[in-house]
């Protein structure tokens, strides 16, 4: 019996060192994957969600020493290696934006320009975004059947024929106003306005989405202010002495209320010029630049995204986004 006792209580032993290994062992390895995984949140926080990133905050203001990256107003100017692509997407197409884009085609400026504008926004703007290209034009059966990605559209909206070219200019301020009021404001975020003789040649993307956008002229953007062209006839409502930019009407846009806020007082301006027989220098673009001296753009775009390439000094242009095409005013224009 005692030799069986002892058996038992040995066996017994036995089985308690195990456990107690076992259990020692767990701890140590449980101890050690906590002070890893701590480890691992030091040196690798959890990213941010997109949705919650505020893109401005990511920009890379000092990626471009050579050029001018931001304003006195705190506002972005976009150039190429600010910001990163996918990040602006990302956020984006999370928040679901969409972006209506307006574009005058009228008289010979429908041949010549508009199918190679519309095939080139197809390959480079706003990839990923719904997007639907308003299409003024007096010549609706002419406007060309291209192939579009999903969730992008065009509509035609036919519009009168001016006899001058500066009217139609002008014009388009109360013809793009009307369009936001009617269908657009309900439909989409953004709103960009483009002039048709121009080619996409690079990523125009969501990175020049903003409140309020303004483009750089690129005749001008390296020039000091006293050779801006803005309008110095004081009887009209575009006068001014001094700007902070010389800002390019071939493109602009933003949040629909922005841009409805934009054309409509440029509109009213022209109007009142036109009660008092006076025509600013440069038309619409002269009441452009009034507008955004007066109210600041919180986003301004480089001349990457409207460049001439007839300028010799390219240096600051590493990417050309859209091009100036190539100008025939002589046989487009009348009056």
């Amino acid at each position: 019996m005692t030799g069986l006792f002892s058996l038992t209580m040995s066996k017994n032993d036995g089985i308690l060192c195990c456990l107690l290994l076992v259990i020692l062992g767990s701890t140590s390895l449980y101890t050690r994957y906590l002070r890893n995984t701590i480890l691992m949140i030091k040196l690798y926080p959890e990213r941010e969600p997109s949705h919650h990133i505020n893109l401005d905050d990511t920009l890379n203001f000092g990626a471009r020493p050579a050029v001018q990256t931001s304003t006195s107003w705190n506002a972005s100017i976009i150039w190429e290696g600010m910001f990163d692509p996918n990040l602006f997407d990302q956020k984006h197409i999370g928040e679901k934006s969409s972006v209506a884009l307006t574009v005058f085609a009228v008289g010979r400026y429908l041949d010549a320009y508009l199918k190679t504008f519309l095939i080139s926004a197809e390959q480079h703007f706003m990839l990923g975004l719904p997007v639907t290209y308003y299409v003024f034009t007096d010549l609706p059966d002419k406007v060309p059947n291209i192939t579009l990605a999903s969730h992008r559209n065009i509509k035609v909206i036919q519009v009168g024929k001016h006899t001058r070219w500066q009217d139609i200019s002008m014009m388009r301020m109360r013809t793009i106003s009307e369009a936001i009021e009617s269908e657009i404001r309900h439909r989409f975020h953004y709103v960009f306005c483009f002039d048709v003789d121009q080619e996409f040649k690079g990523r125009f993307g969501s990175e020049a989405l903003g409140d309020s956008v303004a483009l750089l002229h690129a005749h001008y953007y390296k020039l000091p202010k006293a050779r801006f062209t803005y309008d110095r006839n004081p009887k009209s409502k575009a006068f001014m002495e001094t700007g902070d930019f010389y800002y390019h009407a071939a493109i602009f846009g933003g949040t629909w209320q922005n841009v409805k806020h934009l054309v409509d007082a440029c509109y009213l301006a022209i109007m009142e010029d036109k009660i008092n027989d006076v025509e600013a220098l440069w038309h619409d673009e002269s009441h452009l630049n009034k507008y955004f001296w007066i109210h600041k753009p919180s986003r301004l775009l480089s001349p990457e995204y409207c460049w001439d390439q007839s300028i010799w000094d390219k240096q600051d242009i590493l990417v050309t986004r859209l091009v100036w095409a190539p100008k025939h005013y002589d046989t487009l224009r009348t009056g």
